[in-house]
């Protein structure tokens, strides 16, 4: 059965008529927004204790303390915000008129589009709540970037979004995928990604935390996700921002692990060819999602928790696990150049290379566009591929971009790309860890 989806207002007016539910709003960069939904819902003083908007930066440190980092649209400075404000509630409230309420906490801290359209629009959002009258705090934390053009639109966005995060905390945070599902309610696609979701507290015990966070690449929410070697899922621009990244990518239900030999040697190169440091230096294994929706209509609750148990398992190997919906290299650049990397290395087999550079799977009449989209979304200064060999099942003859075959129509892209290092051979291989395709 579908799950009936609430208006913004009448969500906000719910939960202002349960009697049970109450607590502050604290939010900082784009006004009062969330507040304001449950005011003009009407009946707010049964929900609402306090609003606050820190702006100036002197108050919110007075309150909230200094970040060391000076960032305050942080997943830190949201963290400070919800336990000072949900423990300054419960100080307070602890009279017989309070003793039947179930006491939560929201807070965001939020950057909208600037005046001039030259900043990054995106944020921090958060509720801590208890899921019984006295117990335990539970929180939900999600990152979002918000899409609109217009500053007004945004904040908009972030009103429905803080109604729908209260809403899910108290309504569906025993089926944490409708949680998940529920927080675009009411929101048009293209207006926001959520590329990260943190929960904790009793009432997720049962929750997997890289489901959640593969279940947003599934419904579109987000393009990827990245879990470090302890598995924990992070938020990626702050992971992946101006650092130096290699990427080894690897398909869904691919049988065997992946070629750790080669790509230690694509590492090395690369670290060699950019100057990058291990400490500056993010290595990443990706695990393509995008090619099940090839395959399949949805993915389903089976191929999530493949992925899942594939990324932990990965990740106990001591790398950076990223899961992805991208199909194709550039994508995939394209999509990494949005953190201002220092370097970006791409580690591919000259197998894959060959299905790009030849014509036989594509429509004639497109190829020549197609290849170009390919080489201008993938290749800048600072990308490169890293083609690692191999051998040849029907002429037992190990390949490499030297000998790789390409079409007549690309020949003169590829020279150009090989002479000029876009794409370079990894050195030094041993061929006992050549795979055969």
């Amino acid at each position: 059965m579908a799950r009936e989806i609430f208006e913004t207002k009448r969500k906000a007016l719910k939960i202002n008529l349960n009697p049970d539910i109450y607590g502050t709003f604290a939010e900082i960069g784009a006004g009062q927004e969330v507040a304001r939904n449950f005011f003009e819902a009407g009946a707010a003083s049964g929900t609402i204790a306090k609003t606050i908007s820190a702006y100036d930066m002197a108050f919110s440190d007075a309150i909230y303390g200094a970040e060391d980092s000076g960032r305050y649209v942080s997943r830190e400075r949201l963290l400070k915000m919800l336990e000072h404000e949900f423990d300054l509630l419960t100080e307070r409230l602890h009279t017989e008129k309070y003793e039947s309420k179930k006491f939560f906490a929201f807070a965001d801290t939020v950057t909208t589009l600037n005046f001039t359209k030259t900043n990054d629009p995106h944020g921090w959002i958060g509720v801590r709540f208890q899921h019984e009258v006295g117990g335990p705090v539970n929180d939900i934390v999600i990152h979002v970037r918000l899409l609109d053009s217009d500053s007004h639109l945004q904040s908009k966005v972030l009103g429905i979004l803080g109604v729908n995060l209260i809403f899910a905390a108290y309504y569906y945070a025993e089926t944490p995928q409708v949680m998940i599902e529920s927080l675009v309610d009411n929101l048009s696609v293209g207006s926001v990604e959520i590329d990260l979701v943190k929960v904790s507290g009793p009432a997720f015990e049962q929750a997997n935390e890289r489901l959640l966070n593969l279940y947003l690449i599934a419904k579109g929410f987000a393009k990827a996700a990245i879990f470090r070697p302890d598995a924990k899922a992070a938020q990626i621009k702050d992971y992946l921002y101006k650092k130096n990244i290699i990427i080894l990518r690897t398909k869904y239900r691919q049988k065997s692990n992946p070629n750790f030999d080669l790509f230690n040697l694509a590492v090395e190169q690369f670290e060699k060819n950019t100057a990058a440091i291990p400490a500056d230096t993010v290595v990443l294994i990706e695990v393509l999602m995008g090619n099940v929706l090839d395959e399949e209509s949805t993915i389903t609750d089976e191929d999530l928790t493949y992925f899942a148990e594939r990324a932990e398992y990965l990740c106990s190997t001591g790398n950076n696990i990223m899961v992805s919906n991208f199909r194709r290299n550039n994508h995939l650049a394209e999509f990494i150049k949005s953190f201002k990397p220092k370097n970006i290395g791409i580690a591919t087999n000259v197998s894959n290379l060959k299905n790009i550079f030849n014509t036989d799977k594509y429509n004639m009449e497109e190829y020549t566009h197609e290849l170009l989209s390919y080489i201008s979304g993938m290749f800048s200064k600072d990308v490169k591929l890293y083609a690692y060999p191999y051998l040849d099942r029907k002429s037992n003859e190990i390949v490499t971009t030297k000998n790789m075959p390409v079409a007549k129509e690309a020949q003169h892209l590829f020279d150009f790309l090989i002479q000029n290092k876009y794409i370079v051979d990894i050195e030094n291989y041993d061929e006992k860890f050549v795979k055969t395709v």
